[in-house]
């Protein structure tokens, strides 16, 4: 393995960070007034003009669709070399949008690279390659447990020439966007099949009769408009036979396509905001003098800097790991390596974070600095595609495997 940066990745790295000092780190204060002003004016969820201005200097700068791996769609990149580039993009939560990096558009665009037909993805595919729309991913549903995918039970049943749809979902990511043209849909399609088999995904369009956006549902009171992650009613919608993606009841198979890379794309960003937490807390201890002498002096402090170096760059090697092994087999063979990620990098994340408000004591609760905003990005992230529990659970099995005898001397 080797994670040296390719020539070409150097450059970009060079371009984003370039671009991050001149056009995204002095706009953090202007998105969150533009924000506020649209609340005041009753248009919470309508999309800031910074973002959008932003948008064609990326597109200019050639720094649009870095996400989709090795891909005609995108710049070609594997997921080692998207690797630095997410983490930089991570250093600011609605950076990514910036340049067309930002979930849940980027999983979905995965799926319908792969997944769709011609005709699929001239209407969909293109636009989100574009920017011109924005989409929403209806996976996880508040009546069942989640956790355990086979458990989803929004109902998909044939009718002629069309899907009927009939159930109800929350946290749908996107949802909240006026933009939001597309809706990705998971639901049971084939009761009787194997628990695999039951379930596949269907494309609704936006504003189809019977679909109903309700609440953005807050994390520790943010709403991250103008975004949101909303509940979502399916009364009776219907779409047409040709909506459906590669087939009943093949669901789960693209789910695992999709949710693979999603999963490490968060991680890559999360790392990003572990060290931007990290230099917010390194440059106010520098600057803070307590009981005589400056805090960073404090040996307390010195102790959880040192901790904090150590864990960033545990985290970040685990990640190219994965993101290495994804490349030279495939999302499959690299599940476990991404449940590895998934449980260490969100927690990683959090610990640092949690410290660098202690660090800004007061402050590192309002919002002065980012940190509150990062602390809820990170905790959401250990629930959000498969809680903890779910990728020590998958994950232990892995290994557990390794030390099975062979099936013929296994003890029942």
């Amino acid at each position: 393995m080797d994670f040296r940066h390719s020539a070409r990745v150097d450059a970009l790295r060079g371009q984003l960070l370039a671009f991050f000092e001149t056009h995204i780190y002095p706009n953090e204060h202007r998105f969150a007034e533009e924000v506020e002003a649209n609340t005041q004016a009753g248009k919470r969820w309508t999309p800031t003009a910074v973002i959008e201005e932003l948008k064609p200097e990326a597109k200019a700068a050639g720094l649009w669709n870095l996400f989709l791996p090795e891909s005609e769609h995108g710049a070609g990149l594997s997921n080692v070399e998207y690797a630095p580039l997410a983490e930089i993009m991570g250093r600011v939560p609605w950076a990514s949008e910036v340049f067309n990096c930002s979930a849940p558009d980027t999983g979905n665009m995965e799926v319908l690279a792969r997944y769709a037909t011609p005709a699929q993805q001239a209407q969909w595919l293109t636009p989100l390659l574009d920017g011109s729309i924005r989409s929403a991913f209806a996976m996880t549903e508040p009546d069942v447990a989640s956790s355990d995918g086979t458990n989803i039970a929004l109902r998909i049943e044939r009718d002629g020439d069309n899907y009927l749809l009939d159930g109800h979902k929350w946290w749908t990511s996107g949802a909240g966007d006026p933009r939001c043209a597309l809706y990705i849909v998971l639901g049971r399609s084939n009761p009787d099949h194997p628990p695999h088999q039951q379930h596949s995904v269907v494309l609704v369009p936006a504003g189809t009769p019977g679909l109903k956006v309700g609440r953005p549902l807050p994390v520790f009171g943010f709403d991250d408009a103008p975004h949101g992650h909303c509940e979502v009613t399916f009364d009776g919608v219907r779409v047409p036979a040709e909506n459906l993606l590669l087939g009943e009841g093949r669901g789960f198979e693209m789910m695992q396509g999709r949710l693979g890379p999603g999963r490490i794309h968060h991680c890559m960003r999360l790392i990003g905001v572990a060290e931007r937490a990290l230099e917010l807390m390194c440059r106010r201890l520098l600057g803070r003098v307590a009981f005589g002498k400056p805090v960073a002096k404090q040996g307390v402090w010195e102790e959880r800097i040192a901790d904090a170096r150590c864990r960033i760059d545990q985290a970040r090697w685990l990640t190219l790991h994965a993101a290495w092994k994804m490349d030279q087999a495939g999302n499959k063979a690299a599940r476990g390596d991404i449940g590895a990620v998934k449980i260490v990098v969100p927690q990683m994340a959090c610990d640092i974070i949690d410290m660098a408000m202690q660090a800004f004591g007061g402050a590192g609760l309002a919002d002065q600095v980012p940190l509150a905003a990062f602390f809820m990005q990170a905790r959401a992230l250990r629930i959000a595609d498969g809680p903890d529990e779910v990728h020590r659970q998958a994950l232990a099995k892995l290994e557990l495997a390794r030390y099975l005898p062979p099936r013929e001397h296994r003890i029942a």
